[in-house]
């Protein structure tokens, strides 16, 4: 990270938006896109006795590990490794974003050039949230494929639960955060509060509801694509400068030479 001109650095600085680790970081959390891939896929090869239906199904029972009635329902579900295999991966995903994301180029959006006052508390406190808001939703993620539904386990509801709900205030912070710096700041705060709308309602309902398939998809739909939202953001400011930068030194070369 440079210094700003004409400042401490202790007091402010300029976050390096090139760096590698902010490179690798954005791309992580952008892959929780593969998400939607796995359950399409585990879902054509349901073998219950009706299809499987987004809308009545609980998104756990595409890694149940066994076939049979499972809490009242029938769940058959061949490709149940590949459901659990993608949520691990979507939580390594973001485990990895909010260890490689830093809080300074979370507060600037990864806009090249912008100075990071230390002085004001609050950005600092909001995008260090970010983080460890995001490296719960990707433990929880984890925790849900490590530990199947059927696992006879609490881990698996614990982890899903945790991953709506830090997912969607971690969205919510971040969205406040970006306000003014891009306009995608407000798809993320709806991604957010859609999310954890949702996750109230099946906390004070019981989850008994006409569609609670689509009930918790609201709950987590959300969440992955407001964080993959935000990933390709820094991801795209990211190769920006980073391009810049390349055609910049190559000129330098050639005027030189």
């Amino acid at each position: 990270m440079s210094p700003a001109p004409g400042a401490a650095p202790a007091v402010a600085f300029i976050p390096n938006v090139a760096s590698t680790r902010h490179y690798i970081g954005a791309w992580a959390v952008l892959s929780v896109l593969q998400y939607f891939l796995a359950e399409a896929v585990v879902a054509m090869a349901w073998a219950g006795p009706r299809p499987y239906d987004l809308r009545t199904g609980y998104i756990s029972d595409l890694g149940a590990l066994r076939c049979g009635i499972y809490l009242g329902r029938d769940v058959c579900s061949p490709l149940n490794w590949l459901m659990n295999a993608s949520f691990v991966v979507q939580g390594l995903g973001l485990l990895v974003g909010a260890i490689l994301l830093t809080s300074g180029l979370l507060r600037v959006a990864a806009r090249p050039g912008t100075r990071v006052d230390w002085s004001r508390r609050k950005p600092w406190l909001a995008a260090a949230a970010v983080r460890l808001l995001t490296g719960a939703a990707g433990v929880g993620t984890v925790v849900v494929g490590l530990v199947p539904e059927d696992a006879g386990s609490p881990w698996h509801y614990a982890g899903a639960v945790m991953y709506f709900a830090a997912g969607g205030a971690a969205l919510v912070v971040l969205g406040i955060l970006w306000l003014r710096k891009t306009g995608m700041a407000w798809f993320l705060l709806v991604c957010g509060g859609v999310s954890l709308a949702a996750l109230t309602t099946g906390g004070l309902t019981h989850m008994r509801v006409p569609e609670p398939g689509t009930l918790e998809r609201l709950m987590g739909y959300p969440v992955t694509v407001g964080m993959a939202a935000a990933g390709l953001v820094i991801a795209q400011r990211v190769h920006r400068h980073r391009k810049q930068r390349r055609e910049a030194v190559a000129s330098a070369r050639a005027t030189a030479g």
